[in-house]
């Protein structure tokens, strides 16, 4: 495991600009963008980092938030109860630029986020499937036409919706330690994915 603060990379090296030492990444081309048949490569990038404090959450997601490839990805967030995935949420909201509230959507299973002013304007989605029981819902609330439509959508429990969702750009595991830190593992399965995955371990250098 990395040491709190650190990122660790599985696989061969690759350069990622000077902020970052001792990188090693894992990329694999193979198939589809979501599984389909056309060209679009899968790149599957894996790493592992560590989040000692909230203020370092912070970090990685105004990292995040900072690569153009957020305009239009779908990332999922794994985690037990309390893990930090709704916390992570709004600081990546927040360095986007929404304001006011940012609600849970436990309950009302999507809260979707207009940034209008910003160039070009960008339509966010924060799901949350952890209720999530009644295949209708799917598409009786137009979830289909979002997850079709550009944006950024970030999905909380995904797995109880698996059957419906496209291919994750990004798939975040985040589990708690026993001194509260957070370890994260992360999986990008698309060029998108792979670039906001470096972008967020570039800002913890």
């Amino acid at each position: 495991h990395a040491n709190l603060g650190e990122s660790k990379f599985l696989g061969p090296a690759l350069n990622l600009g000077c902020q970052l030492t001792a990188v090693d990444l894992k990329a694999v081309v193979n198939g589809g963008l979501h599984g389909g048949a056309d060209d679009t490569p899968i790149v599957k990038s894996r790493a592992t980092t560590a989040w000692p404090d909230e203020a370092a959450t912070q970090r990685f997601a105004q990292g995040m938030a900072a690569h153009t490839a957020i305009h239009d990805v779908f990332i999922e967030l794994h985690g037990t109860l309390g893990a930090g995935k709704t916390t992570f949420v709004r600081h990546l909201l927040r360095a986007l630029g929404v304001q006011g509230l940012i609600k849970s959507p436990t309950y009302a299973v999507v809260e979707p986020y207009d940034l209008v002013a910003l160039t070009p304007p960008l339509n966010i989605w924060h799901f949350d499937f952890y209720r999530f029981t009644d295949p209708r819902e799917w598409e009786d609330a137009g979830f289909r036409d979002i997850f079709a439509s550009s944006g950024l959508k970030i999905a909380e429990w995904p797995e109880n919706a698996a059957s419906y969702l496209p291919r994750a750009d990004l798939v975040m595991r985040i589990e708690v330690q026993a001194d509260e830190a957070r370890q994260v593992n992360l999986v990008a399965h698309t060029v998108a994915g792979m670039s906001l995955l470096e972008a967020a371990i570039g800002s913890q250098g």
